[in-house]
């Protein structure tokens, strides 16, 4: 059985999911098409990294990942097709393939592109390609390997003897937040000490829950989720837009740099009592 998945930011207003889907189907019937969401937000690539990661590592070996974020950002000659952890992703050369892997050594290979084309023409030539990836045909004949294309770190928290700074990576339906900092990164300067992760205004919370009834009705809470990291919430409540919080946005992040660091998305900040007290 083969299995492509689809993650975009293009929505489902529209037929181009549709088309997608039935381009593959023409050249494949026998593949089994998974959609992971098409909802990213587009200039978010922490969060598009972190549904991503999270999701890949539940598929069999040799599934194929198609991932559209941001698909006209850069003027790249070329589309990647990369072999990571058993498994296939094609994208844009934007950056989403190394933020996904951590910069990773990772067999990445160019499929050329003609900017002329259309959206589904760039489509039509993704399809093509799991043809042939699924027909056996070995990658080094169907695309050209490559050490040259555009870079993003993973956006890791700050941390510090006695704090940890970081930032929210993704809002959820129910407008929970996950941040980027890890269990692993707690851990690591917790070491018991007593600790406030303040968010908003002087609100926080100074205990890890081990879910969302470990709290009354109405309150916050803290606690590491399935993938790890440390998410934000109400008991059924909506944190997100009570505390008016807002998730990373690289072009507000960008202009934050050159605007003399204004903010434009909300920090997070976990204060740990001080060593030696």
């Amino acid at each position: 059985m083969n299995i492509v998945t689809l993650t975009t930011d293009i929505g489902q207003q529209d037929y181009f999911v549709g088309a997608i889907k039935g381009q593959l189907l023409s050249l494949n019937p026998n593949l089994t098409i998974v959609d992971i969401t098409h909802y990213l937000t587009h200039s978010n690539f922490p969060e598009a990294a972190y549904i991503c990661k999270n999701a890949f590592k539940e598929f069999p070996e040799k599934t194929i990942h198609i991932i559209i974020l941001n698909f006209f950002e850069n003027k790249s000659d070329n589309l990647l097709l990369a072999e990571y952890k058993g498994q296939y992703i094609i994208c844009a050369d934007n950056g989403i393939l190394t933020m996904l892997s951590n910069n990773l050594p990772i067999k990445i290979y160019a499929i050329p592109i003609n900017h002329a084309d259309n959206f589904l023409a760039h489509t039509k030539k993704i399809a093509t390609i799991i043809k042939d990836v699924t027909s056996g045909i070995p990658i080094e004949k169907i695309a050209t390997p490559t050490t040259s294309y555009i870079t993003k770190n993973s956006l890791r928290p700050t941390i510090f003897k006695d704090s940890i700074k970081g930032l929210i990576i993704f809002i959820d339906n129910f407008e929970n937040v996950v941040t980027n900092i890890t269990k692993e990164d707690f851990d690591s300067v917790h070491k018991g000490r007593k600790f406030k992760i303040e968010f908003a205004r002087g609100e926080g919370v100074e205990v890890i829950s081990t879910n969302y009834l470990s709290v009354h009705e109405g309150e916050k809470l803290a606690w590491f989720n399935s993938a790890g990291h440390l998410e934000l919430a109400i008991n059924k409540g909506n944190l997100a837009g009570l505390f008016g919080l807002e998730g990373f946005n690289e072009i507000n992040y960008q202009q934050g740099k050159s605007m003399q660091n204004k903010i434009f998305y909300t920090p997070l900040l976990i204060n740990f009592e001080p060593s030696g007290l």
